[in-house]
């Protein structure tokens, strides 16, 4: 069995960061995971979010017909209590262009209340105010006024988003930088990657942040770096194979 991440500990660093921990264990092209430049944060002041992948689809260019369950909402939220930790609720808007916004503050309030902490959706937002004074993190693609025939389709099935693939049950790191994908393989190892990333990495920052122009000495920093990395690297592989 999987340990489980300590999410608290992977919400002390930023998205990018998490990147560089992950591409340490070598295990996936470090040109894949995390979504592409079509979903931003709506509110980038907010710290990271961590949690675990609720999926379902979503469209509002048209009615919803009689085969969509009424009650398909309601499964939504039900389902936040199968995953091993909170829920990040991940739309995958299927009309494209988007017809009308995925969301607006009454449904990022109520699934806030029932645990969520996050959203993500490929389409678009709404009363962008109203959800920014309730501090919880969303993604979109942009901003529409109108909701349209906003209804589900389906839910607790793979959603495409800005990108990737998203399954019920992934972990996700977002924040103002952009939402990766945590392997469940590595997930417990990645905030202890990401500490020792931080601290190799300072050996080249921190002369350059006291003013430091020497090129010699930037050199052999980034020298010295490099073969800390490449020992952590041997390190983090020992760790998840134990």
């Amino acid at each position: 069995m999987l340990a489980l991440p300590d999410l608290a500990e992977l919400r002390r660093y930023d998205t990018p960061t998490v990147c560089n921990a992950i591409e340490l264990f070598e295990i996936r092209s470090r040109a894949v995971g995390y979504m592409n430049r079509e979903i931003a944060a709506c509110f980038p002041e907010l710290p990271p979010m961590v949690g675990y992948a609720s999926t379902t689809t979503f469209r509002s260019s048209v009615p919803a017909d009689s085969s969509v369950d009424p009650g398909i909402s309601a499964r939504l939220i039900r389902s936040f209590k199968d995953l091993p930790g909170p829920a990040i609720v991940v739309f995958q808007d299927l009309d494209d262009p988007p017809a009308g916004a995925t969301f607006g503050d009454g449904m990022c309030l109520t699934y806030k209340t029932f645990g969520a902490v996050g959203l993500i959706t490929s389409g678009a937002a709404r009363d962008i105010d109203n959800v920014r004074a309730l501090e919880f993190p969303c993604f979109s693609n942009g901003i529409m006024s109108g909701h349209g025939y906003c209804h589900f389709e389906a839910t607790g099935v793979p959603v495409e988003v800005g990108g990737l693939t998203i399954h019920p049950g992934d972990l996700l790191h977002g924040d103002c930088n952009g939402v990766v994908i945590i392997p469940p393989e590595i997930a417990a190892a990645v905030p202890y990657a990401c500490e020792q990333y931080l601290k190799h990495e300072a050996i080249v920052l921190d002369p350059l942040r006291e003013g430091s122009a020497d090129l010699d000495r930037h050199q052999r920093a980034i020298q010295e770096m490099l073969a800390r990395l490449n020992e952590l690297k041997v390190e983090l592989k020992t760790m998840i194979q134990s």
